[in-house]
């Protein structure tokens, strides 16, 4: 039997079901090939586990302070909580340059 679905355990109360072939990653990669956009020229910034391939995938993966530890693991760069901003964080940070 051929599996057609992904099934993943996002957090300990949510289940993800999604087509096989779909993924934020492979959301991103077509995204960033119609824009002819390079992996190292991406951002990507998660903290569960649907996260962990697109993370893997950008230039510069970031993982939220508040992240699973498996994605903290495979991160370049650990910003800080949702609470505390930590996507404004990187902005400032890799974008602005501040």
């Amino acid at each position: 039997m051929i599996t057609k679905f992904t099934v993943l355990k996002v957090t300990p109360f949510i289940v993800e079901v999604m087509k096989k072939s779909s993924s934020k990653r492979s959301g991103i990669e077509k995204l960033a090939e119609k824009l002819e956009i390079k992996p190292h020229e991406i951002i990507c910034i998660g903290a569960l586990g649907n996260d962990k391939q697109m993370i893997e995938y950008a230039g510069l993966g970031v993982a939220m302070g508040n992240a699973f530890a498996e994605i903290k693991e495979i991160a370049d760069y650990v910003t800080l909580t949702n609470e505390e901003n930590g996507v404004a964080h990187v902005i400032n940070k890799f974008i602005l340059n501040n």
